[in-house]
């Protein structure tokens, strides 16, 4: 029987298998930057800094005939993210090993659609990703503090990202704490998405 039954996204956290340290989006977080994707059926999607690859495997069962390219520099994290999609048969997931934007040339298949959620320099792969992005396609970059999120609303400006949204995420979850139950806040992040309309 398969890990994740479901038709829709939401895999619970402790499903996944994880590498200490490596920084893993929420499953509450992963519902709003699928939403924000706005995938169709074959789309390209490049998904840089993929680390866990929890947004390639929920991504993966979601749309089955999408193409997911899951960039990744670090060769034991790129091999969890191969780990997780064997573990959820997701069997439309190319992993990348290598430093973007660097690695990025070698990919043959344009993206209508790029998620950023890592990377030494947002401004130079927004930069690079915007000439590669099809006409009509969507980029979404996360921001986890003031300056990445200063620093990404600068570059979408410069590159005349249309359609713009921005959302902080505030999720709280319950957890037990001793003999008391408390909510407990999801690290907030940012999201910003927007088109390229010519």
């Amino acid at each position: 029987m398969a890990i994740w039954s479901y038709a829709t996204p939401g895999i619970p956290d402790d499903l996944f298998e994880r590498l200490p340290g490596i920084p893993m989006s929420k499953c509450e977080v992963r519902l709003l930057l699928i939403g924000h994707l706005r995938l169709r059926s074959h789309s390209v999607l490049w998904d840089i800094g993929a680390g866990t690859g929890t947004i390639p495997v929920e991504v993966g069962l979601l749309c089955p005939t999408c193409q997911i390219l899951a960039i990744e520099r670090d060769p034991d994290v790129a091999g969890l993210i191969n780990l997780n999609c064997q573990k959820f048969g997701v069997k439309n997931v190319e992993i990348i090993n290598g430093s973007a934007p660097e690695c990025l040339d070698r990919l043959t298949h344009n993206p209508d659609c790029i998620l950023i959620e890592g990377g030494r320099s947002v401004k130079e792969l927004l930069e690079y990703c915007w000439q590669r992005l099809a006409k009509g396609g969507r980029v979404i970059a996360t921001a986890s503090n003031l300056e990445g999120l200063y620093s990404t609303s600068e570059s979408f400006a410069q590159l005349q990202v249309r359609n713009v949204e921005v959302v902080q995420s505030s999720v709280n979850r319950l957890e037990t704490k001793g003999n008391r139950q408390i909510f407990a806040a999801v690290n907030p992040i940012f999201i910003l998405s927007g088109d390229k309309v010519s």
